[in-house]
């Protein structure tokens, strides 16, 4: 099938595009810049380049994918791409990034329809209101969680008006290679420099997501949207657990591999601005390949080695 995957860049869009790649479809990939420097990002969008058709200085809705889907057919619109920013920040600006991830969106949805679309896929977060599994009322986590919220709220209205299949892709905590410096990165870099890890927020419980298994769970998505068999909603999920207990796992995993020490102190936890628990609904872990995992700690572990 010929895909339009936005956000490829990001780090589930990279192996996103990877897995897709892989099971032969063709993959036109809407970049909002003309160059990336700063890792983790410019390592994904090199290999991007080698497996896909990336177009620079795209975004979503603008004049140029305008022209793009009006001239060229695609059997699936993948729209994983959304303004994040400091996504913790209390100046999140909601309503400018709902206008971002939709812009134009019933236009876009007209002309793909008029072109032969078969299915639209949204990624969603389990951290926007009404998703997942935790304690009641389940408000949005955060300011970004309202405009993924209010974003697919908007997605879902056009799709329905037009009669487009919609399948809304729901991620928890994804991790693993070439992803963002956060929870893992600090854990590890840590542990390189000789140091004991903290862990603030032990008693949280989050759903922490091999994002091999979040690839793969995608492309069948697709797969299925394509045919007609695809549910309207799709939430994989991955290690339920503690903050403190991940951490413990990602110990033992990365540490012999990384050929280092991995001391952790668990803080007395005095932050709880969040939910207490929030996660997926739909296991994973218990049908994953036992190979298919080794390999990917594998390659997490090679990517803080590098």
């Amino acid at each position: 099938m010929k895909i339009l995957l936005t956000g490829a860049s990001s780090f589930t869009g990279m192996w996103f595009a990877r897995r897709l790649a892989e099971a032969g479809h063709e993959l036109v990939l809407p970049l909002p810049r003309a160059q990336y420097h700063e890792p983790p990002r410019a390592d994904r969008v090199r290999q991007l380049a080698s497996i896909a058709t990336p177009i620079w200085n795209m975004r979503f809705g603008d004049d140029a994918f305008l022209a793009l889907v009006r001239d060229q057919h695609f059997d699936i619109l993948a729209h994983h791409a959304a303004v994040v920013g400091d996504h913790r920040a209390a100046d999140f600006d909601v309503l400018a990034a709902v206008a971002a991830n939709t812009h134009r969106i019933d236009t876009v949805l007209e002309a793909m329809r008029t072109r032969g679309l078969r299915g639209v896929i949204a990624t969603a977060s389990v951290f926007e209101p009404d998703t997942g599994a935790g304690e009641a009322p389940l408000r949005a986590v955060s300011a970004y969680g309202l405009s993924k919220g209010l974003s697919g709220q908007i997605i879902r209205h056009h799709c329905l008006a037009r009669g487009i299949a919609l399948t809304r892709f729901v991620l928890p905590n994804p991790f693993g290679a070439f992803e963002e410096p956060r929870f893992c990165t600090h854990l590890v870099r840590c542990w390189q420099r000789g140091e004991t890890a903290q862990v603030r927020t032990p008693l949280y419980v989050r759903d922490n997501l091999p994002v091999s298994l979040a690839a793969n769970r995608y492309a069948a998505a697709i797969a299925a949207l394509a045919t007609g068999t695809a549910p309207a909603e799709i939430a994989p999920s991955g290690y339920v657990e503690s903050q403190a207990s991940f951490a413990e796992r990602l110990a033992r995993e990365l540490g012999p591999r990384l050929g280092v020490p991995t001391p952790l102190h668990m803080c007395t936890q005095t932050d709880f601005a969040e939910p207490l628990m929030r996660v997926n609904t739909e296991p994973m872990l218990a049908h994953a390949d036992p190979a298919a995992l080794t390999r990917f700690w594998d390659e997490h572990a090679a990517f803080y080695a590098a």
